[in-house]
């Protein structure tokens, strides 16, 4: 996961389920999966499904410290999906019921208010369905020397655990149980999920396309950007909201230094990002180079997205 330059936001809850029974928050991950022993069947089988590569049409990728929720009536979006996760960790949040599903790529700061948004989104597309029940599936992590996974997993736990509904853990394929050893070395053997809107299938997948404005999503993340919920499914568009940026006279420097160099300074776990990381923080250096200013949000406007007839994106701002 990238590192950032940012800081931390804080939120009668309702407890967070596992078999209809309240848990019990942990002191450490491992008192968790040792207490719940039977999450680890839910992870295996999670983990032995084939990692499936999912084509941009009808997908909504949604980035670190992002979020975006939409319903089975969507004409637009039928998958929702994210990766690139190390020590971040992957949130699903489902509406039995209504179906309303709610993705999210959580880092470490803002988490319960990420939770909380999570929660109040997937709930407001919701309205008006007496049945059913919220569902969470959390995916990510691993046993990394910093300890960052853990402490985000705890984070999360205590975040769900404090919500104003009931909230069944479904699936937990987090740290130890998202850990495997090769060459002495751990590694997360999960990066990227997707769900199907449709179904509420939750899958191993990984996504050639990451747009739409992948680079300038990433670089307001990499800025410090808060927490963002990208997506309308009233009107089924993706908005990217203006922000600003000071110059970064850094970017050439960085841009100009080797893979190992970048890893090290801009990773929370170097040695197990995917082999992109390099090049993809590269692109976010160009782009504050090439844009030292505010300058891609005319008059303070989001950009805006809709799927076409192919379902491919297509911005539709340029008049407003």
């Amino acid at each position: 996961c990238l590192r950032r330059a940012a800081g931390e936001a804080v939120g009668a809850a309702m407890p967070l389920l596992i078999n209809d029974q309240r848990i019990q928050l942990p002191s450490s991950t491992a008192d968790f999966t040792d207490r719940y022993s039977q999450l680890e069947e839910g992870a295996k089988r999670l983990k032995s499904k084939p990692v499936q590569k999912i084509d941009p049409k009808g997908l909504l990728y949604v980035q670190q410290r992002e979020l975006a929720a939409t319903t089975p009536q969507d004409a637009s979006v039928s998958v929702l999906g994210t990766e690139d996760a190390t020590t971040c960790h992957i949130v699903v949040l489902r509406h039995t019921g209504s179906g309303a599903t709610c993705l999210g790529h959580c880092d470490g700061s803002e988490t319960e208010m990420t939770v909380s948004l999570m929660l109040n989104a997937t709930k407001s597309l919701s309205v008006g369905c007496d049945s059913g029940r919220y569902e969470v599936h959390l995916i990510g992590g691993f046993i990394d020397e910093r300890s960052l996974s853990h402490a985000l997993t705890l984070e999360l736990l205590k975040a769900f655990n404090r919500e104003s509904e009931n909230i069944h853990l479904e699936t937990y394929c987090l740290t130890e149980l998202n850990d495997v050893v090769k060459k002495n070395v751990h590694w997360p053997v999960i990066y990227g999920i997707a769900v199907n809107v449709k179904t509420g299938e939750i899958f191993h997948a990984t996504f050639p396309d990451k747009g739409p404005d992948e680079v300038i999503r990433s670089a307001r993340n990499f800025l410090g950007g808060s927490v963002m919920s990208i997506y309308d499914a009233k009107v089924e568009q993706l908005q990217i909201e203006p922000y600003e940026w000071t110059p970064f006279p850094a970017a050439p420097f960085w841009f100009q230094q080797s893979d190992q160099v970048i890893l090290q300074n801009f990773s929370t776990s170097p040695l197990v990002e995917p082999p992109d990381f390099a090049k993809h923080m590269r692109s976010i250096f160009q782009f504050l180079n090439r844009h030292p200013k505010e300058s891609l949000f005319p008059t303070g406007r989001s950009r805006i997205y809709k799927k076409t007839a192919d379902g491919l994106w297509e911005r539709i701002d340029y008049a407003a």
